[in-house]
């Protein structure tokens, strides 16, 4: 039996955005950490399965008897960066009665008369439970920054009311992993014509990604601007490089355990005599 090659260095220490960072720095080829190739990294995801599904579960049975934990995963990413496959291969090992997952679309017109934080707060996960957030809060201060959709005043308001937010949330017992998987412009062409080659995957293939990519720099400014601005003690920013979607996996996945690991849970005590109650089991 071979060896599964684990990472060298921590992803929670080495994607973790930092004083000074630059996105434009960040190469999104690199595997930061790791030494392996693709399918060492398939090998480590389906090895520390097992792992991440007994931390969740933890937490899920806290939350049952009362705990305030919960986790929040946060995934921003330019189309066609990996958030589905983050989705299904990484919170697929988790029981999904404990998982909360929201992909936010553009908004209704009813949440439009609204504050931008409104439909996201009725979207937090509730004690005991892993919530995903697929997209987010973000696009408020990305494609409305890009798109000149908001003033600039507005785009520095949600800023902070985006972190008084998330303080929030973590004072309730919310730990947050904001990731940004990134990719480049030349990624996610082959990825689009990818999807265009196979029939399979035409349904996944959106005119409107076409749209995004002349403002790709654009976006990648407003992404500096939003980690810059947003990037707190309590809720830190992990740029993940995503060229290589087997990384991004394992690194992410990395991300959510060390959060989970964070929290120190024990499973909860039985509060009935565990020995009188075998004995009635073994008597039915």
């Amino acid at each position: 039996m071979t060896e599964v090659v684990e990472f060298l260095k921590d992803p929670a220490e080495t994607l973790k955005v930092g004083d000074g960072f630059l996105l434009s720095q960040v190469d999104p080829d690199s595997t930061p950490g790791y030494v392996g190739n693709k399918a060492d990294g398939r090998e480590l995801l389906a090895a520390l399965d097992g792992k991440l599904t007994e931390l969740q579960e933890r937490l899920y049975a806290r939350g049952k008897f009362g705990g305030p934990e919960r986790l929040l995963l946060i995934l921003q990413a330019m189309d066609t960066a990996g958030k589905g496959g983050i989705v299904s291969h990484v919170m697929g090992a988790m029981d999904p009665q404990g998982v909360q997952l929201k992909a936010f679309k553009a908004p209704t017109e009813d949440e439009k008369a609204h504050d931008f934080l409104w439909r996201i707060e009725k979207e937090t996960p509730a004690a005991g439970m892993v919530g995903v957030f697929d997209r987010s809060h973000y696009e408020d201060v990305l494609i409305h920054k890009v798109r000149g959709l908001a003033p600039q005043e507005e785009i520095e308001r949600r800023y902070r009311a985006i972190n008084e937010f998330e303080e929030r949330l973590a004072e309730a017992g919310t730990r947050i992993v904001k990731v940004m998987l990134y990719i480049s412009k030349d990624e996610q062409k082959e990825r689009l014509l990818a999807r265009l080659d196979d029939p399979a995957k035409h349904w996944k293939y959106s005119t409107g990604d076409l749209k995004e990519r002349v403002f790709w720099n654009d976006y990648m400014d407003a992404y500096q601007a939003a980690i810059e601005n947003t990037n707190t003690p309590i809720a830190s920013w992990h740029v993940v490089p995503a060229n290589k979607k087997w990384y991004a996996r394992i690194a992410v996945q990395h991300l959510v355990m060390n959060a989970l690991e964070d929290f120190k849970l024990e499973w909860p005590a039985a509060e009935f005599d565990v020995a009188a109650e075998r004995r009635l089991v073994e008597k039915s």
